[in-house]
C-alpha cells in the first residue's frame, strides 16, 4: 500500500499534535460539564480521527454514529446527500453536537447535515474535521474546529480510503494518480 503513496502530507506526529489541539479547542469552547456534549462521527472514514480526539478531550463526551455520504463512485461527488445511518436520539434538545469528519471538499455534506441536525432540536451544532479542502468548496461553508488545509489532492490514510483501501495507514499520503486514474 505504501508504494502507492506519492508523498506524506500530514506525518504521524502532525497528526498526533493536531488532534491534541482541537480537543483543547472542544474543551476551552465547552467548559460547563454539566451539558451535555455529543461527538458525532460521520462514517466510516472519520472512525480513526474521533478515536483519537476523545481520548483527549478532558471532559465528558457521549459519542453515536452516522453514515452520511455525497459520494458516488470513485473519485467524485454525486452532489446528492445520501443518509444511510441516521441519528434517532430523545435528548437532542438537550445537547450540544460536534460533527466529527475526516474531510471536507465541497461542504455539501456537513452544510446539509448541519441544518438537518438543528431541525432534530439539537441545542447546538459545531463541526470538526481532520482535514479541509477549501479549494473545492461549492457551497458557503466554514467547518468550527479545522485539523489541517489541505491542497487539492487525493489523500488517503489515518481512515481515509480509495476503494476502501488505505484507511489503516498511520499517516495521510497522497495517492499516486495511476493508482485512480485508470
Amino acid at each position: 500500500m505504501k508504494n502507492d503513496i506519492a508523498y506524506t502530507l500530514v506525518s504521524e506526529e502532525e497528526i498526533d499534535s493536531t488532534v491534541t489541539r482541537i480537543a483543547a479547542e472542544i474543551d476551552r469552547d465547552y467548559p460547563d460539564r454539566s451539558k451535555g456534549l455529543l461527538l458525532l462521527c460521520i462514517l466510516k472514514g472519520s472512525v480513526v480521527f474521533m478515536g483519537d480526539l476523545m481520548k483527549k478531550i478532558e471532559r465528558p463526551v457521549e459519542i453515536d454514529f452516522m453514515k452520511v455520504s455525497s459520494y458516488g463512485s470513485g473519485t467524485s461527488s454525486s452532489g446528492k446527500i445520501n443518509i444511510m445511518l441516521d441519528l434517532h436520539r430523545a435528548d437532542m434538545a438537550n445537547l450540544d453536537v460536534i460533527v466529527v469528519e475526516d474531510i471536507i471538499d465541497s461542504g455539501r455534506t456537513l452544510s446539509y447535515l448541519v441544518d438537518y441536525l438543528k431541525l432534530t432540536g439539537a441545542r447546538s451544532v459545531k463541526t470538526c474535521t481532520m482535514l479541509d479542502k477549501p479549494d473545492r468548496r461549492v457551497v458557503n461553508f466554514e467547518p468550527d474546529y479545522v485539523g489541517k488545509i489541505i491542497p487539492d489532492e487525493f489523500v488517503v490514510g489515518y481512515g481515509l480510503d480509495y476503494d476502501e483501501k488505505y484507511r489503516t495507514l498511520p499517516f495521510i499520503g497522497v495517492l499516486k494518480k495511476e493508482v485512480y486514474s485508470h
